[in-house]
């Protein structure tokens, strides 16, 4: 009976533990810059995060990758001059299944520029956004906030702007799938999505 109390006191405290470390804001909580690679099948991108400006949807973000809900996921939008856009299907088309809708950081300061990335929403709830992200391939102000919510930049860019062009170039068309009509005809994967170590980060 000891042993069985032992044993399920010691389940219990992995569990949480396990819980504790897949939450973004125990990953390098002390960097305000981690940087992460989206490794995808046409190539790897590099993306510095801004935890300072955005910790809520950073920390988010991060939830996400630590428990490699990106992995084997889709690029399932892609727009040329525009954006492009993941993070919300599996590559057999099922959901990704998300967390409660985080708080819109739209106001922080960081504009949707060419080479960011933001957290996509649906249009009419500024505080919606859950897994879904974005690439800007143009400086999309029409994004920004005015005299509504705009789309909360969490990051940029640093390496491998040419797979995102590469990307960008891709033919696309309806999806009977998704029901969307500018889904790459031929499948874009994110295999998955790295945190970079700090270490690694300070030698780059």
């Amino acid at each position: 009976m000891i042993r069985l109390f032992i044993f399920i006191i010691s389940a219990l405290m992995s569990f949480q533990l396990l819980a504790v470390n897949t939450k973004g804001q125990y990953i390098q909580p002390n960097n305000l810059s981690p940087k992460v690679r989206i490794e995808t099948s046409m190539g790897s991108i590099v993306i510095e995060l801004d935890r300072y400006r955005a910790k809520i949807t950073v920390d988010n973000f991060l939830g996400y990758v630590t428990r490699g809900q990106y992995d084997k996921t889709l690029i399932h939008r892609v727009e040329e001059g525009y954006l492009i856009q993941g993070g919300g299907f599996m590559t057999n088309y099922f959901d990704v299944e998300h967390d409660e809708p985080i708080f819109n950081e739209s106001g922080n300061g960081l504009k949707n520029k060419e080479g960011t990335i933001a957290m996509a929403k649906q249009l009419n709830d500024a505080h919606s956004a859950t897994n879904q992200f974005f690439i800007n391939l143009n400086d999309n102000t029409n994004l920004d906030p005015g005299r509504s919510w705009g789309y909360a930049v969490f990051g940029e860019v640093i390496e491998g702007y040419e797979i995102l062009e590469a990307i960008a170039q891709v033919e696309v068309g309806y999806s009977e799938e998704l029901g969307y009509t500018t889904v790459p005809k031929k499948m874009i994967s994110v295999n998955r999505v790295v945190i970079l170590d700090e270490e690694s980060q300070n030698e780059q």
